[in-house]
């Protein structure tokens, strides 16, 4: 007998080599009818699976992550059957499942189609009605290769010579259908109830561009179907927001062949983005931030000795200066270590907080670039807080109060999670313990829900993560807190004590926008472009009914300019109509009409975006509201 001990705590005695999905059974129908895979003494497995020790076992359902994943992972193996059973001839790349979904990479000289998509998923269908148990097995190496080279799939072939020696090769069966894969699975093809093949894209085969382009299928998949029609609904309204399309209809920003991946702002972008950072400066002016700003380029011997050449160095651009190496800057961090380093610190100057709004440089590849979101340069939010030991919980609890302070600004809710130490990685595990024990407690006494990223953190230490919910239920990873012991001991960072000795400060690095580009970018989406009057980059339009008023309106725009207020007259001979509708497209807050009556008694007739026509108002008492509705941000 053996005791498997449950997530709250519960134990029970059962026979050896009982599977995850009879111990889902034995607890309740229920459970074993919702249950994806399971968790076993933390590892992710198959319902499939037996166990032959005590273990802590947690069973998954598709409300887990987890779960989610082996659900959409199996749906990614019944549509790459089904594509081999409707075209015998192509090669299988991979097929794993993803944040929203899952895909699979096929070489085909023939390009996909939407009639090829349509009969993909109606042999998936008849996959599904079949009810296909999947079955995991495992090969020796050798025999795993002649087994990949026996059914034609080359790609599979070299995924195998590439796995470390002693690495497990394991296969799953459904039907007549086999995959290299690590698992888990769900554990049959008619657990799928619902599910949509979405789109259709270009992936180099292995992320690289020397290697060919392969043809990727993107789907989804849910255990019913009201899930998944309230998914495409998402999908649809998220297409109408979509910031791209948005920003060329605002006259906000573009991405020109000229610079991909480069964003050009064109003058009403700016004035948005210069909104965020004079809100962001004028709130870290208040909590005590210097700002600084460092240089774009510097020597490759900074980025060596901060990690980032044995790190990050895939992810730099580099130049050469004077016959020397020089590096642009992926991060702002290091510059920030030279500034502290400027003069001799005392223990009662600190805590020194640095901020820098850094513009950055990152190599992305073409195919995952997308308008704002994925960008190569952009502008980082970045502060470096160099302090005492006694001092981080107080400073960790001070950044989650700011970042929890600027997206109820936004209207945003969030969830957080702590991420842990990675496999590559600087440190000790006596240091990475020492980090991840302090964020839990400024975690816990700030009373916050969080959990557990295991191994998702950055490579010098640990990090607290802020993922931002959006209007139609989309989460965005912005804010982050990351504790670091390693880049003072690195830069020999250091501060005069009580005793009169040299000490090492601890460091965090945070963000709160994390990239302004791609901040700007989620506010597009989350408010459709229908900015709040405050981040409006015209918060009022004039518009003239006849040529009699445009006096009138040239002296309104002087009154309004002085009072801090962003304006557009439109005084052309158009019909009024015309000109209300094309200021609505333009998702202008106020619209205001004049016409000879406002002429005569010094009025404006005031239509909003949101409540309509407000009637006539006297003009200080317009400006009166609007700049309330600016300062109180709503």
């Amino acid at each position: 007998m053996i005791k498997i001990t449950t997530k709250d705590g519960s134990y029970q005695d059962y026979s050896k080599g009982i599977t995850l999905g009879e111990i889902a059974s034995s607890i309740s129908p229920g459970l074993a009818r919702e249950a994806m895979a399971g968790k076993v003494n933390g590892e992710i497995m198959d319902l499939m699976q037996p166990i032959y020790n005590d273990s802590l076992v947690n069973i998954l359902t598709f409300e887990d992550l987890e779960g989610k994943k082996a659900y959409w992972h199996t749906t990614s193996h019944i549509m790459a059957q089904a594509v081999k059973r409707l075209y015998p001839d192509i090669k299988l790349a991979i097929g794993p499942s993803i944040d929203n979904g899952f895909y699979y990479d096929f070489d085909t000289e023939k390009p996909f189609t939407p009639e090829d998509m349509e009969s993909i998923e109606a042999e998936m269908a008849k996959i599904i009605k079949e009810d296909l148990k999947l079955e995991r097995f495992e090969l020796p190496r050798e025999e795993a290769i002649k087994y990949m080279q026996e059914i034609g799939e080359p790609y599979k072939v070299e995924l195998i010579e590439d796995l470390p020696d002693d690495s497990v090769i394991s296969f799953y069966r459904q039907g007549e259908f086999v995959d290299l894969c690590a698992g888990p699975h769900i554990p049959a093809t008619g657990k799928v109830k619902a599910f949509k093949l979405l789109s259709l894209a270009g992936a180099y085969w292995r992320g690289s561009e020397a290697n060919k382009m392969l043809q990727r299928i993107y789907g989804i998949s849910f255990p019913k179907k009201k899930q998944l029609n309230e998914y495409l609904d998402r999908l649809e309204e998220a297409k109408k927001r979509d910031h791209r399309k948005l920003g060329r209809e605002l006259d906000l920003f573009s991405i020109l062949d000229e610079g991909p991946g480069f964003p050009f702002f064109h003058p009403k972008g700016m004035v948005l983005k210069n909104i965020l950072e004079d809100f962001w400066r004028t709130e870290h002016t208040k909590r005590g931030y210097e700002e600084i700003q460092t240089p774009i380029i510097l020597n490759k011997d900074l980025w060596t000795r901060s990690g980032h050449w044995d790190h990050y160095k895939e992810n730099m651009y580099f130049t050469n200066i004077d016959d020397g190496e020089y590096a642009i800057k992926p991060m702002n961090c290091p510059g920030s270590m030279l500034l502290y380093k400027r003069k001799m610190f005392s223990y009662r100057d600190l805590p020194v907080r640095m901020g820098e709004l850094g513009l950055v440089h990152r190599h992305e590849l073409s195919g995952v670039l997308h308008g704002l979101m994925r960008v190569r340069c952009f502008t980082q939010d970045d502060a470096h807080i160099f302090m005492l030991p006694q001092h981080i919980k107080d400073e960790i609890i001070g950044v989650i109060d700011l970042v929890d302070y600027f997206y109820k600004i936004f209207g945003f809710s969030y969830h957080v999670e702590l991420s842990t130490k990675p496999e590559k990685a600087m440190g000790t595990d006596e240091e990475w313990n020492t980090a991840i024990d302090a964020l839990r407690a400024a975690l816990d006494e700030r009373g916050m829900e969080y959990k557990i990223n295991e191994g998702d953190g950055a490579f010098y230490g640990p990090k607290i993560d802020f993922h931002l919910k959006d209007s139609i239920g989309r989460t965005w990873q912005c804010g982050t807190i990351q504790l670091d012991f390693q880049m003072p001991e690195r830069f020999d960072l250091t501060y005069i004590g009580a005793d009169g000795e040299k000490h090492r400060p601890v460091m965090i690095h945070r963000v709160i926008f994390g990239s302004i580009e791609r901040f700007i970018g989620i506010l597009i989406e989350h408010y459709a472009g229908v900015f709040p009057a405050w981040l409006a980059p015209v918060q009022v339009r004039l518009l003239s009914i006849t040529d009699r008023s445009a006096e009138y309106i040239k002296g309104l725009k002087k009154m309004f300019e002085d009072r801090g207020i962003r304006l557009e007259m439109d005084l052309r001979n158009e019909k009024i109509g015309y000109k209300i509708r094309e200021a609505r497209l333009q998702k202008i807050p106020y619209m205001l009409v004049v016409g000879d009556r406002e002429v005569e008694n010094q009025q404006v007739a005031v239509r909003s975006r949101k409540d309509g026509d407000l009637g006539a108002m006297n003009v200080d008492d317009f400006l009166d509201k609007i700049q309330n509705e600016i300062l109180e941000k709503k």
